[in-house]
């Protein structure tokens, strides 16, 4: 990125350019001095995330890893049902507001406590989405007054766990995705005598959008047809289980960027609500399902990674939506659930990684000097380098790139030596580097080619982490997350680039990051310094990466550390736990290599070699010391900053040393 040096850049600049005064509001901002602050329970309390990268070191936990602010967590679970109250009084709505937590979004047990403990005042309960899930879920409702929700495929075992649930008291809702489960619900049941609670999901008409659009709609994996809601209807009602039917659910996706397509499908699925209160049915809750978007690239848009609503206008669309189709309805308003999960999770995670390397076009071109070439193609790209200025950038850029491709050519065919196609190589880079310069100066039109040299001509930030293990999002579905340097802000950013892991495939890496307009192919970064760490954050990762992230190349979780505001402390923190990520011995085992069996068979070779005097035995013994080590160490590179020469020099006694 080619800036001016005489211009003066400031960190209002670099909260505008990363994007924090748009997707980072209320919860992190840039401070004067250029650090990246979190503000976990939205107000002007502030936590230096460089300061705990910082005292993670000292308990042994470096990046990458993943922090966890629980204040902003518990914000989140507040801020939801704040929205829902507010929107009932100023609606003066009839009924309550009485959200869960879907615990497919995030499984981890700090994270469930801790929503359950800042929604246990307001009734927030509990959804799981399978067996396992479940056994999760009745485990840490404890006395919670919330609901419990039963989504997904079940079978019979299913069923029996969550009626023997019911049978002790609590207020637990078995949700029909299929007829199937309606006459396993009324069969258990009879076994268990005990009267369920029963929902039925509704395969709306309303189209979703975005990213899974197809949750719902015809060809839908959950829910009942019309004509199934009414033959489940007739079997509750036939089994004497008409008191049964207490709840109508629909899901109409998630991250939904677009609040009209969430008004649509509120008003269907309160319109199926009214006619089966209207059959005669108690009904008494709506369960609006998930779809509760983060605004990911901060532009306010029904762009994929955005949504143009905030959480507050979602409340107020729902409990306004909801009382209007059942006052014309003539039907008393029901309890309203949401199961919104991305929204309450995803902002109190931060995933730090560490650059460690930097892969560069312009570091490794040659000067080419008229006297050295001996070749014809060399000699014209030479030409256009330094004497063609009178030619257009664009027509410029083709000709270079015809004689690239040339290059090439010949060098495939024997035509050209490796001496020239290097030449050739850095010759054609540095007319991209001017042409690049050019056009970030000249103002006005573009072309779309030349735009996209900073693009080409952008560099790759190695960093110490995995796409697959802790990114997952981004590989499969392209989501974008904000990413920035967690420090010096205070300096303008002169280097573009993009990220790469440290997996062996080339699918292992970030390309495509967050801009207001659109979406940019690189990022601006700072210039590595020698000694010094350069730390990413990739923010706004607390949903699902946690869970879905994959072992490719046997990386395995990162490093965490759970983080609680403190006004005591002095930096205004304390971290209350962390949590080690995988070591190789842990990842190992999970594809069923034992440590002790891995060990013997490789002693077996050492001793081999030691017998026919390949291998002194005493480096045969080194050899295994450091194999066995080695499994009990972490799966991430252990990077070791070299000291900056000139520090070394200072603490020499010799003065020559400073020259």
């Amino acid at each position: 990125m080619s800036t001016s040096p005489k211009s003066r850049w400031t960190t209002s600049e670099a909260e505008r350019l990363y994007g924090f005064n748009r997707w980072g509001t209320p919860y992190f901002s840039v401070d004067k001095e250029g650090f990246v602050c979190a503000h976990p329970d939205a107000d002007e309390r502030t936590v230096r995330i460089d300061d705990v990268i910082k005292e993670a070191a000292s308990k042994g936990i470096k990046a990458p890893m993943v922090i966890r602010f629980q204040d902003l967590l518990r914000n989140r679970v507040q801020r939801l049902n704040k929205a829902f109250a507010d929107s009932i009084a100023e609606e003066n709505y009839p009924a309550r507001y009485r959200g869960v937590f879907p615990i497919k979004v995030n499984q981890l047990r700090e994270v469930i406590e801790e929503i359950r403990d800042a929604g246990e005042a307001h009734g927030y309960g509990l959804e799981a989405g399978s067996k396992p899930e479940l056994l999760i879920a009745m485990a840490m409702h404890q006395d919670s007054q919330g609901l419990l929700i039963c989504n997904g495929y079940k079978d019979e075992d299913y069923i029996r766990l969550a009626l023997n649930y019911r049978k002790i008291g609590k207020e637990i809702i078995l949700v029909a995705e299929q007829l199937s489960e309606v006459e396993l619900i009324i069969k258990v049941s009879r076994e268990l005598r005990v009267e369920p609670l029963v929902g039925l999901r509704a395969k709306l008409g309303t189209r979703g959008e975005g990213k899974w659009a197809m949750s719902t709609g015809d060809n839908a994996k959950f829910g009942l047809t019309s004509m199934e809601m009414l033959e489940a209807a007739r079997m509750l009602e036939k089994a004497d289980l008409k008191e049964s039917l207490r709840l109508l659910h629909f899901h109409i996706g998630s991250q939904v960027p677009n609040i009209i397509t969430l008004k649509n499908a509120v008003v269907e699925a309160t319109r199926y609500y009214c006619q089966l209160k209207k059959m005669g049915f108690p009904m008494g809750s709506l369960d609006v399902g998930g779809g509760l978007g983060i605004d990911y690239d901060g532009s306010r848009s029904n762009y994929e990674s955005s949504t143009n609503y905030s959480l507050e206008e979602y409340a107020r669309d729902v409990v306004y939506n909801v009382k209007q189709i059942c006052a014309k309805m003539k039907v008393p308003c029901p309890d309203l659930t949401t199961e919104s999960g991305r929204a309450i999770v995803a902002p109190h995670s931060i995933l730090i990684t560490e650059v460690f390397e930097r892969i560069s076009k312009r570091e490794s071109l040659l000067k080419v000097r008229k006297d050295e070439i001996k070749d014809q193609v060399v000699s014209d790209l030479h030409e256009m380098l330094y004497g063609r200025n009178k030619y257009g950038a664009l027509e410029i850029y083709h000709d270079a790139l015809q004689k690239k491709e040339e290059a090439d050519s010949l060098f495939s065919h024997g035509y050209l030596d490796l001496v020239g196609r290097a030449q050739a190589e850095s010759l054609f880079w540095q007319i991209c580097d001017r042409l690049e310069k050019k056009v970030y100066k000249t103002r006005g039109y573009q072309p779309e080619e030349l735009i996209g040299l900073s693009e080409l001509l952008s560099d790759q930030y190695v960093c110490n982490f995995s796409v697959f293990q802790s990114l997952l999002d981004h590989w499969a579905l392209d989501q974008l997350f904000p990413i920035t340097p967690i420090a010096r802000l205070n300096e303008r950013p002169s280097v573009n680039a993009i990220l790469v892991d440290i997996t062996c495939d080339s699918d292992g890496k970030v390309s495509k990051f967050i801009d207001l307009e659109d979406e940019k192919q690189y990022l601006p970064l700072h210039p590595l310094k020698k000694g010094d760490p350069y730390f990413l954050g990739i923010f706004l990762v607390g949903a699902y990466q946690d869970i879905m992230g994959d072992n490719h190349n046997l990386f395995g979780r990162v490093n965490e550390v759970h983080v609680f505001l403190d006004e005591d402390e002095d930096d205004g923190f304390y971290i209350e736990d962390t949590i080690k990520g995988y070591r190789m011995k842990d990842v190992l085992e999970g594809v069923q290599y034992s440590a002790e069996g891995l060990c013997q068979n490789l002693k077996r070779q050492i001793d081999k070699a030691t017998k026919e005097d390949i291998v002194r035995p005493r480096d045969g013994v080194s050899f295994m010391e450091l194999y066995e080590q080695q499994l009990q160490t972490k799966t991430y590179l252990n990077i070791t900053k070299k000291k900056k020469r000139r520090a070394i020099a200072k603490k020499s006694a010799a003065p020559k040393e400073d020259s």
